[in-house]
């Protein structure tokens, strides 16, 4: 390891804890994924498998969760999702659980593969108004684990704020304080659902063009559904949001803290590359930048 927060996770690592945990598929082929996440990384465990790794102590929670109540959701779900194969212990060469998956086909989300995006913001609605749906009963809360995805925005406040005053010269602080007092004016007063945590590209396979299965729920809980809307600015365009919140079904107030999400989340990476060439930070600074011109 290089030290106690981002061990060293490579194929040979995953190698000798498959062979040693789980021997009757040692002879299989280990190579990393090439999207393979920053929370988990994640490789490739011969053609129907794969193999992921929390790369800190603070995922750890999210990896019996997936354990849990994955196969509980699946069946009631418009998408395929991931399906847990085995549970990896903890060692003296990974101090942390890890997990073997079904593999999942597809391409990452990109515009490229989408020739019909509101089709595409359609099916991802449809698959959320689902989620939404199961029952959620002893399902887990928002919080921690979640890294408070469906909980209180209020959480996030002291740090939106610092964000918006270090980027102060480089986006319209009022729009996005404005954004965000909005947001935290409101909260979820139905009963608690059940959300994914992060709807992003990333985390949407698409074949042939469509919307084929959603994966990474290791952020997902039971509380408000709000966090699972942010891909309406950080990936569809006008017509396709349009289409994406007439097919999700959410109040305006849902709304107005999913753009809080999304405000958050961009201010905090943004301000996180200042002072560099990071496509990251420039992504952030143009959803703000969309985020606060209407």
């Amino acid at each position: 390891m290089t030290d106690e927060n981002k061990p060293e996770i490579d194929a040979a690592l995953v190698s000798r804890l498959v062979a040693a945990q789980f021997p009757q598929w040692a002879h299989l082929d280990i190579r990393a994924v090439e999207h393979g996440g920053w929370d988990n990384r994640t490789f490739h465990l011969g053609d129907a498998m794969s193999v992921r790794l929390p790369s800190a102590d603070g995922y750890v929670p999210q990896v019996e969760k997936e354990h849990r109540w994955l196969p509980f959701l699946a069946s009631r779900l418009t998408m395929p999702i991931p399906t847990p194969l085995g549970l990896g212990r903890p060692s003296a060469e990974f101090s942390r659980p890890w997990s073997v998956y079904g593999w999942l086909h597809g391409e990452v989300a990109t515009h490229a593969d989408i020739p019909d995006l509101p089709k595409f913001a359609r099916s991802l609605a449809q698959f959320l108004v689902a989620l939404r749906g199961v029952d959620a009963t002893d399902g887990p809360a928002a919080g921690d684990h979640s890294f408070q995805r469906g909980a209180d925005l209020a959480f996030y406040d002291e740090e939106t704020r610092r964000a918006i005053e270090v980027l102060r010269d480089r986006i319209d602080g009022g729009a996005a304080a404005a954004i965000w007092d909005d947001a935290l004016s409101t909260t979820w007063t139905a009963p608690p659902v059940w959300f994914h945590g992060d709807i992003s590209d990333g985390n949407l396979l698409v074949t042939g063009g469509d919307l084929s299965a959603v994966i990474d729920f290791g952020t997902c809980g039971v509380g408000d559904p709000a966090c699972d809307l942010v891909i309406a600015w950080t990936f569809l365009d006008e017509a396709s949001r349009e289409a994406f919140r007439e097919a999700v079904q959410l109040d305006d107030d849902t709304w107005a803290r999913a753009r809080g999400w999304a405000i958050w989340k961009a201010l905090i990476v943004a301000a996180g590359f200042t002072g560099t060439n990071s496509p990251s930070g420039g992504r952030a600074l143009r959803v703000i930048a969309d985020l606060t011109s209407v």
